[in-house]
């Protein structure tokens, strides 16, 4: 019966082959989608490891820098260090925002450390693939290759011009957002402090208030204004600990005495997976859904069809005396045959088209082989409905009876 239902194959090849390239392409979604989960899963990740962190201190009461905002004062970080078990403590700030260059606007997490830095140091990119790392207090910028900038370009953030010096590689957010690293204090001046109009507004109002303008302070008016052109705020402190300190402890020690919110890796990876991911999870789950239906309808209606058109043929079968068990296998191999060219079409398809995609997409072999499982499970459920169809014809129908 193999033989057999390999020339009712081929002469239906027309058939078969529109088709499994028709759930060939529906599979590649598939696969698609479920790589696109998994690279936002590996960049949160990512960004957890190349942050070099084991605590996470932000403002009290959310969730972190990467979830929600987060404002503390930069002399945390300061008090930070001096705490049992801290090795190393930096402060770090982030920005999602348009980045210009030349004459397109690229979305990046601009991100602000503090020049200079040892290589490791919390924050810190872990390596570079090409240029020098920020050494300058202004105006210098590493960024990922994922934006497509070159060593040399000068990209524009908020007012101010930054060449790129240095070029990182998988330095994300946890939207898969390249990262940008300039130097923290301009960071902190293109997040949180006001533009030129702003401040000269501000300075007005302050000049006509009397109690800053006293006549007998002098000072007091020109370093209220100073205080109104600088920032002292971050949005978290990256905490590394030394050898064989207990992150929980530490966190609770400084939760304590700080009144500070403190996130271990272990939360960290929560907040990112759990909260973050776990609705763009659900809408993929529910699109996959549609697509392993979509499938079974498209398997289950070209079977049946090809079933249609051979009633004569199966008819004369029974009158032969095959059995029915031989009749349904034949249909099953038919079904099977069209979701492993589907498959391989649909593999094929999304090898080739993850690199093309904006966003990080992971293809992971076990993904491949429970795809595989799942479309030769639909297309035997599929055939169910031929093989019932075939089981009822009556050999008279051979002789046309």
């Amino acid at each position: 019966m193999i033989s057999l239902a390999g020339r009712d194959i081929v002469h239906a090849w027309g058939k078969f082959v529109f088709t499994g390239l028709g759930l060939g392409l529906l599979l590649g979604v598939t696969l698609v989608m479920a790589g696109v989960y998994r690279g936002m899963v590996d960049d949160g990740k990512a960004l957890l490891d190349n942050s070099g962190a084991d605590l996470w201190v932000v403002q009290r009461d959310t969730l972190g820098p990467y979830a929600e905002p987060s404002s503390i004062p930069d002399d945390t970080e300061r008090a930070l260090r001096t705490m049992a078990g801290v090795a190393e403590a930096a402060n770090v700030t982030y920005l999602t925002m348009q980045v210009r260059q030349g004459g397109r606007d690229v979305r990046a997490m601009v991100v602000g450390i503090v020049p200079g830095e040892a290589w490791g140091s919390p924050g810190w990119p872990p390596a570079l693939v090409a240029g020098r790392r920020v050494t300058r207090g202004h105006y210098e910028a590493m960024a990922d290759i994922a934006t497509g900038f070159q060593l040399g370009d000068t990209i524009q953030i908020r007012r101010n011009d930054y060449t790129v010096v240095g070029l990182t590689r998988r330095m994300v957010s946890s939207s898969g957002d390249p990262m940008v690293f300039i130097p923290l204090k301009d960071a902190q001046e293109a997040q949180f402090l006001k533009d030129n109009d702003a401040i000269v507004q501000n300075r007005a109002r302050t000049a006509t208030n009397p109690a800053f303008n006293r006549p007998g302070v002098p000072g007091l008016l020109t370093s209220i204004n100073a205080s109104q052109t600088s920032s002292s705020t971050v949005n978290a402190v990256l905490v590394r600990l030394r050898p064989g300190a207990n992150p929980d402890e530490v966190a609770e020690s400084v939760r304590r005495w700080k009144r500070l919110t403190v996130y271990t890796r272990a939360e960290m990876e929560e907040i990112l997976v759990g909260k973050l991911i776990a609705t763009s999870a659900k809408q993929i789950g529910m699109f996959l859904a549609i697509l392993a239906a979509v499938s079974a309808a498209i398997v289950a209606f070209i079977i049946y069809t090809l079933t249609m058109d051979k009633i004569r043929e199966i008819a004369v079968l029974k009158l032969i005396g095959t059995r029915n068990r031989t009749i349904a296998w034949m249909i099953l191999q038919q079904a099977l045959a069209l979701g492993l060219i589907g498959f391989a079409v649909g593999k094929i398809t999304a090898t080739f088209a993850a690199p093309l995609f904006p966003k990080y997409v992971l293809l992971m072999p076990q993904d491949s082989l429970a795809g595989l499982a799942i479309v030769l499970v639909i297309c035997a459920l599929a055939s169910v409905i031929a093989i019932r169809m075939a089981l009822r014809v009556d050999p008279a129908e051979a002789i046309g009876g």
